[in-house]
């Protein structure tokens, strides 16, 4: 009794101090986009206030690059270097835009498995425009769309794996609030544009023969070995294959 009453006590404190971390970041972003945390309680105008302050300096980014603002863009994050790269399409290919550090992540090299295992997802995501979260309680967020067909051919489990602010994650990949800003304006520019979908691909790390030879006895290698095609077929091309996926594996065209 006494020890399941400690175990209520410690999550009422838990839930206590998120509340209170929540509104004290809540607070500091509003005041950083000169706006009341009425209406930054808004998605709408949370985003709104957010293209405001970042879509200037990211049109003027892109076109030192060449690269033109509404085109389509593409993710790929890699969990060991914990890195994030954005590239927007020019000319019928990729071209790498910019690389995010990701500030936070948990787990450990290998795929998520199950709900509740803190386990940063591996493999080939798409996002839609209704999985876009202005309103997050993470600054902004977007859904990666986990539990994918693969994930669903092995019983894999778990819900809301998000792309999103703050420094901390359980499971997702958070970015820090200023870099979901640009990550989430490049993304919502794209679909104005006419794209109905991203790619995120997410990798254990950057990946080459070398990399897979050097975990051949681990228990993910067959795994990592169907991600590495994928990996290469785009670093090939600078075009993401098309991903389906037949007899629990994924195939790429």
């Amino acid at each position: 009794m006494r020890k399941g009453r400690g175990f209520i006590i410690f999550l009422l404190a838990a839930a206590g101090a998120w509340l209170i971390f929540e509104l004290i970041n809540n607070s500091g972003n509003a005041q950083a986009l000169t706006m009341s945390e009425e209406d930054y309680a808004i998605g709408s105008k949370r985003f709104a206030a957010v293209s405001r302050k970042v879509t200037p300096a990211l049109k003027a980014s892109l076109k030192e690059k060449g690269l033109p603002w509404r085109n389509p863009i593409f993710i790929r994050a890699f969990k060991e270097e914990k890195e994030l790269e954005v590239w927007v399409g020019k000319g019928g290919k990729f071209v790498l835009f910019r690389t995010y550090d990701i500030a936070g992540a948990s787990g450990k090299p290998g795929p998520k498995e199950r709900e509740g295992d803190d386990q940063v997802p591996e493999g080939f995501y798409y996002v839609k425009p209704d999985q876009m979260n202005p309103q997050s309680d993470f600054h902004l967020s977007f859904n990666i769309g986990y539990p994918n067909k693969f994930d669903a051919a092995h019983n894999r489990t778990g819900s809301f794996i998000m792309i999103h602010g703050s420094d901390v994650s359980s499971g997702c990949l958070a970015m820090t609030d200023s870099g979901i800003e640009e990550i989430y304006t490049l993304a919502a520019a794209a679909f104005e544009g006419g794209q109905r979908y991203f790619r995120v691909h997410i990798f254990p790390f950057r990946m080459s023969d070398e990399k897979i030879a050097a975990h051949a006895d681990h228990q993910w290698h067959s795994f990592w070995k169907n991600l590495w095609d994928g990996y290469k077929r785009f670093e090939e091309k600078k075009v993401p294959p098309n991903v389906t996926v037949k007899d629990s594996r994924y195939h790429f065209e």
